[in-house]
């Protein structure tokens, strides 16, 4: 005989705190001061934001904090129009992957002061490897929010 099986709905929330540990304080504690930290490898000269305590390239725990310019390209970007629990913005937004100047990795943020409604303009403007520039958050909290969104640059 089959067993019949049927679902209920059931929303969990779990708040929760995280450990930032030297690495990531250092790293938002720059943010505060409308600096951007990133740590480089003293073996393969890979530069990676936000900061890591070892190169993921050469795993090897030799760093070296180097400062890094609030500037940067467009690797890849979504238009978010869906609304989700968690949210810490309401949409439409839009996210990236930037590379900031002079590192080897891609760093997941917003962009903002741009016109969300003409996805065709959009994508005129935020073509790949199009430069962008942080615009800091006036209000700081050492967190990766003082940094408010990243703006092309005209």
């Amino acid at each position: 005989m089959a067993k019949e099986y049927r679902t209920i709905r059931n929303d969990v929330a779990l708040p929760y705190q995280w450990a930032l540990g030297k690495t990531w304080t250092r790293f938002f504690d720059g943010l505060k001061e409308e600096q951007i930290w990133g740590t480089k490898c003293t073996h393969c000269s890979r530069t990676y934001v936000p900061a890591r305590t070892f190169c993921p390239d050469c795993f090897t725990d030799r760093t070296e904090w180097v400062p890094v310019k609030p500037e940067g390209k467009i690797v890849s970007w979504t238009l978010v129009k869906a609304t989700y629990h968690g949210q810490v913005k309401p949409p439409p937004y839009i996210i990236a992957l930037i590379q900031l100047s002079g590192t080897d990795c891609g760093f997941h943020h917003f962009i903002g002061g741009v016109e969300t409604e003409n996805i065709k303009k959009l994508r005129q403007k935020l073509k790949k490897g199009a430069k962008v520039k942080a615009v800091w958050n006036p209000e700081k909290k050492a967190d990766i929010y003082d940094i408010a969104y990243f703006a092309p640059v005209k």
